[in-house]
């Protein structure tokens, strides 16, 4: 299985790990783009976050960020654990989106042919990204927390029913804005699972055995006084 690089029981281990976040979804914004890039439809947040960028004439990345931020808080108000990469993903990841848009490095596709390759590698680099990132241990994203916070309140219903309710709200909220729903929207719903199991698989790296550190643990360690080697 694959171990983790960094360990978060010091300083340099949390900094080093949070470059490691940093880096890993700046580069899963990459792989969005090409998903966006694809012309196909994009991704369900994606519809939203597009669907808020063009009925408010402002940049994609700052819809992501709005929308990241607005569950971040949610997660917050539902006292959900958090840790230092979910205010990495918040911010990087949409932000990096608009970067790649402003290097202007792939053009949008023109036909089904020529984007379902094209929105197939973003979703492989996403896949190996969220890899990366989740290697850190240094907490997951706003959304997966949203997911896993609604499913355990809402005790009757599976995991994956909650997240075609949550995926299907963010399409339907963004599409009523403007946002772009179409063939890829339903590649990325039903493809990115398979893709990204497929991924971990080849580098053998199981989720699940991650113990992610919460943010009052991260700062127990960066601070001076406090009881730094406390393992994680």
């Amino acid at each position: 299985m694959a171990k983790q690089l960094f360990k978060n029981a010091t300083p340099k281990g949390i900094l080093l790990n949070t470059l490691l976040t940093i880096v890993s979804l700046f580069v899963n914004g990459f792989g969005i783009y090409l998903t966006i890039q694809a012309n196909l439809g994009a991704a369900p947040w994606d519809v939203l976050s597009l669907g808020l960028s063009r009925s408010l004439g402002i940049l994609y990345g700052d819809a992501a960020v709005a929308v990241s931020l607005s569950i971040l808080l949610i997660d917050l108000l539902m006292k959900e654990p958090i840790g230092i990469a979910m205010f990495v993903d918040a911010v990087v990841v949409g932000k990096s989106v608009d970067f790649f848009n402003w290097l202007d490095l792939v053009k949008p596709c023109a036909s089904l042919p020529s984007g379902i390759p094209v929105m197939l590698l973003g979703l492989v680099i996403i896949a190996y990204t969220q890899f990366t990132y989740m290697l850190a241990a240094l907490g997951c994203g706003p959304r997966d927390t949203l997911l896993v916070g609604l499913t355990r309140r809402t005790r009757r219903l599976p995991i994956g029913a909650v997240s075609i309710a949550l995926l299907g709200s963010a399409t339907l909220i963004g599409y009523l804005l403007g946002g772009p729903v179409g063939v890829g929207t339903l590649i990325c719903a039903f493809a990115t699972g398979p893709i990204m199991q497929a991924c971990f698989k080849s580098v053998r790296f199981d989720a699940t055995q991650i113990r992610h550190q919460r943010l009052r643990e991260s700062i127990r360690v960066l601070l001076p006084g406090r009881d730094a080697k406390k393992p994680v």
